[in-house]
This record gives C-alpha cells, structure tokens and sequence, in this order.
C-alpha cells in the first residue's frame, strides 16, 4: 500500500504486502516532506533463533559515505516508491557494523544457503520482508534466478514464489553474528551423511561454518568424519591440533577412526595414537596392522558377544540395552565359549521368534560363516552376497571372534571413490520443520 509524505505511520497491527529486497535496494530515501536523502543500500536485520529475523535498521547511501538509519526512524518501504523515514535528522557517522548484525544484500544475496527439507546448498536470488505487529521481518527466500534478457525490463518481471525462510540455515560468513546463529542451528537436526554431502559441496569458508556448528555436538561431529570421504576427512582433520583430533577419532568407530589415523602424517599419527582413550587406542592400533583392502582392515570391533548357554530373554535384553553399538552390528549375535571361540550365530529376527527360556545354543546357527582378517575384499563381497548376509564375522585361526563386518561397510568399499559426488536420489524428502514454524508472517 502506498502512504504520502504527510501519512500517519500504520497501526501497529496493521499488515502489509510483502517486498522484495531487490525492488528496495537503491530506492530513493526521503523524509515526510519527500525531501530526497539519499538512497537505500541494505537492510539490517539481527537473527532470532529459530523466529523470523528482525529488520533493526537500514544502510543509506549518501554521497560516497553510507549512514546508519535505525527502524524506528523507518515510516515506510513502498511509500510512491521512495522509502520514507519520519525526519531529516541523520546521524553523519559512517555506518559500522555492529556484533551480530547481518546484512541482506551484503551477507545473503549471492550467497548459499542450506535448503534444511532438501539437504542440499542453493544461492539465494532475493528475500521477502513482510511487516507484522508493526515490525519488519525476513519472511522469505526465493532461490531461483529469472532467465533470459527480459527479466531486467520491470513490464515483463515474473517473480518466482518466495519460500518460507524457517526452511534454510543461512552460511552468511560474518563471523561478528556467528554466535548469534549457533545456538539454534537447524543444521543438527539432519542426518550425518547429509552433513557429510553438504561438505562435499561446500566452499572453504561454508565448510568452514558448517564445521563450526556440528562442533558443537561432539557427537554428530564425529559421526559426519565418520560419513566424509578419506581424502576430505584428512584434510579437515589435519588443521586441528592433536588434541582436538583425538577428541574426534575418540568418538568414532574405531575401523573409521584407524582409517582416518592411516592418513595423518606419521608423526603426527603417533602422538594423536597416544592420545586416544585406552579402550579406542587398542582398537585402533589392532586395525592398523592389517590391509585395508582385507576383512580385517574392514572389521568394526564392536559386536555382542554371550556365552552360549545365555537365555534367550537375556539375549534380547543385551541387545536393547547395547545402544552404543552401531544398529547394523546389532542384526545378529554371536555365541562364544570361554576362550572367545565363536560357536554360533543367531538373527535378531530369530531371537524374537525364539522361546525366552531356551538358550542362545539351541536356536542359534551352529558353524556360521566367518572370514580370516586376511581375505581378500572381494570374496568377503562374494561371500556375503551368496550367503544374504548382513553381517559376516571375522575370526583368528584359533577361531577367536575378533570383529564384524557389515553390509554397509562392504558397500562403500566397493563403491567408486567418488561416489558421493553423485546427484542426490529426486525422490528423497524430508520433512525438517517442525508444522508450528511453518506460518509465514
């Protein structure tokens, strides 16, 4: 709606159509007796969380020297297509920056965004600025870019539909509103190989941002190195200090952790070995005697292991209470005697459907199929293709359970190293946002 110079500023329940950005930027600004001031160069809004930002201020050019306008000096974006400001009075300082401010034209358009339900980086075009409750919010994003030499001639501007912005985590690469952003980053809310496919994609200074927001769920973050090709997960690795790699690999699983060691510089590779919790050194030095491209440079050594005698029902209990087992090792377990031996082997499926009191020997798959840590990866593949394995046990020649290879390992290990530079699968959907950030202002 357009408002004259001499019109009262709006109620503040009062709501107006939404404005493109790029329809304000370099728009005139004049006061309420349309006396021209100068003309808008951004917008400043300061991020909320998980809310819509809020518009804070404005960055007006005049001349050659930018000025800081604050909203409440604001009376109206679209006022006959100048923006009108309540009065003259400007304060002459240079316009700087202040901590956690963010510019729209400066910070975000241009530049890339995580689209959350896709799981995928896109550029932001343009953004939407809606008033509500007499305030001025980031409503919306539009990430497609008009085509073809009409879309400069304002007669033939077609406009693509904005998205809700709750949808995107912004990668501005301000690091003054870096602590703004952090805190409630949507960003751990996706899954570990998105992260890791996010990475893939990413410049330096995004990976660089993206890194900095995992870091704070120790967890997550070793599950993304974890996810990252080799050659990546070395080269992020390798600017931290020691102790800050030991911090990472600690939380891995050890074969993933031996890996990512495997590439580190040889010194290097013998301090961070030092530094690792006991239990994960000892894992992790084992992996790294064998080849990589063998069942035992393959192996995990986390599994469930119980004495043969153990009862079903107490089966089933050690598997629920085994959250810290990766879910693909828990699809069986295995039987041993005292001295580690494997004995058998028996399918979660077949544990559920057994009778509670009968023992783990009795329903279990005497003699299974197991693998020396020196097999080749292929018939490790082979075998567990003719055999519709999930899971395939590697054993000492004294036939001592030493680890366990899943399906899914054996899959990225045959797979083209540069696999994960694929197109992401179209028909993959997530649903990100939870349905009461769905509202746009």
């Amino acid at each position: 709606m357009a408002v004259s110079p001499l019109s009262p500023r709006p109620p503040a329940e009062q709501r107006s159509a939404p404005l493109r950005l790029s329809a304000l930027v370099r728009r005139p600004v004049a006061d309420r007796q349309g006396r021209t001031l100068g003309r808008l160069a951004d917008v400043i809004v300061r991020l909320r969380g998980t809310d819509y930002p809020e518009v804070t201020g404005l960055v007006v050019r005049v001349g050659r020297r930018e000025l800081f306008v604050p909203v409440e000096q604001l009376t109206s974006f679209d006022g006959d297509g100048q923006v009108l400001l309540e009065s003259a009075k400007l304060d002459l300082r240079p316009f700087r920056r202040r901590e956690g401010e963010v510019l729209l034209r400066a910070d975000v358009l241009g530049h890339r965004l995580i689209d959350v339900a896709k799981a995928r980086l896109v550029r932001a075009s343009d953004v939407e600025l809606a008033r509500r409750n007499g305030r001025w919010l980031l409503s919306g994003l539009d990430t497609r870019r008009p085509r073809g030499p009409l879309r400069r001639l304002a007669g033939h501007r077609r406009e693509h539909r904005c998205r809700d912005w709750k949808g995107f985590e912004p990668l501005i690469g301000h690091r003054g509103s870096v602590l703004v952003r952090r805190p409630t980053t949507r960003i751990r809310g996706l899954r570990p190989a998105e992260i890791a496919d996010l990475l893939e994609d990413a410049s330096k200074d995004e990976e660089r941002e993206i890194l900095g927001r995992v870091h704070q769920d120790p967890e997550l973050e070793a599950d993304v190195f974890e996810e990252l090709e080799e050659e990546r997960a070395t080269r992020l690795l390798g600017t931290r200090s020691d102790q800050e790699i030991a911090a990472v690999l600690g939380r891995m699983r050890a074969d993933d952790a031996a890996d990512a060691l495997e590439d580190l510089p040889q010194p290097r590779r013998r301090r961070v070995l030092d530094l690792l919790p006991p239990a994960q050194r000892t894992k992790v030095r084992t992996l790294l005697g064998f080849n990589p491209d063998t069942a035992g440079g393959l192996m995990a050594m986390d599994f469930l292991a119980l004495p043969a005698d153990t009862r079903v029902a107490a089966a089933v209990t050690a598997l629920r209470n085994s959250r810290h087992l990766q879910p693909e090792a828990l699809s069986s377990a295995y039987a041993t005697d005292d001295e580690g031996r494997l004995v058998a082997a028996v399918r979660l499926v077949e544990l559920l459907q057994a009778d509670p009191q009968a023992a783990l020997g009795e329903v279990s798959e005497p003699d299974p199929v197991r693998v020396r840590p020196d097999t080749d990866l292929v018939d490790v593949a082979l075998l567990m293709a003719d055999y519709n394995l999930t899971t395939l046990p590697v054993v000492d020649e004294d036939e001592v359970l030493l680890g366990l290879i899943t399906v899914d390992d054996v899959l990225e290990a045959m797979l083209p190293e540069d696999w994960r530079r694929r197109e992401p699968a179209p028909a993959v959907h997530r649903t990100a946002i939870a349905p009461q950030q769905r509202e746009r202002p």
